[in-house]
């Protein structure tokens, strides 16, 4: 629900703050998720009191012509945080732990990075935090990469993911004749373009979400 507030915030800052139907839609919403969820009305209501107590959600009164209450994340003011790393930590808490370039791609609408370097700079603030908000876990069987995971809130229930060594503890095999740096680019010029993929296909799931909304909306 607070990586819903956050995303809202920055994608459609115009419905923003969000009223408790918008928000119990976002976090119903079946692209951008992992996992996906369904969470009725009075769970949502419950979520944001618990939430408010712990000083990361305020709920804004109706005034000048709003009717409703409508609700805010405090992300950035409870821990210091600028848009990229409140960014960061919104797709965190969404789709669960991502490689650097899945981070990259997926907050593109919300900020930019101009390098997976840039990433890693702001995972490594938040990991220092005097409560670490994010760690780094090792590549799991199947996985070609390392990947962040948040702290913030807890992760639906699943195999505990090690904390992953140091780079200078890492093993790196290469092909015969290759160089490090070489394999180093090309893997990741490859992880690029998969979380690129990625991307677009959630976009495209996105409008033809929306299209469907239309079409109902209009009685086709």
């Amino acid at each position: 629900m607070l990586g819903c507030l956050v995303e809202k915030q920055l994608t459609t800052p115009q419905q923003y703050p969000l009223t408790l139907n918008a928000l119990s839609l976002a976090c119903n919403q079946a692209t951008s998720r992992d996992p996906v969820m369904t969470m009725e009305e009075e769970a949502v209501v419950r979520a944001l009191q618990d939430l408010k107590e712990s000083h990361l959600v305020r709920f804004v009164l109706p005034s000048h012509g709003k009717s409703v209450t409508r609700y805010r994340h405090v992300l950035d003011e409870a821990y210091g945080l600028d848009t990229r790393r409140v960014a960061v930590m919104a797709v965190l808490v969404l789709r669960g732990p991502q490689t650097l370039a899945e981070l990259r791609t997926r907050t593109g609408r919300m900020a930019e990075f101009d390098s997976l370097g840039a990433v890693q700079a702001d995972l490594e603030v938040l990991a220092g935090q005097p409560e670490p908000l994010v760690q780094l876990v090792p590549r799991q069987p199947g996985q070609k990469e390392d990947r962040w995971q948040q702290l913030l809130v807890e992760e639906p229930a699943g195999p505990t993911l090690p904390t992953a060594a140091s780079p200078s503890e890492r093993e790196v095999v290469m092909p015969s004749g290759g160089t490090a740096s070489g394999g180093v680019q090309l893997a990741e010029r490859v992880t690029v373009l998969e979380a690129q993929v990625t991307a677009l296909t959630d976009q495209i799931d996105e409008l033809s979400a929306s299209l469907t909304a239309l079409r109902h909306s209009l009685g086709g």
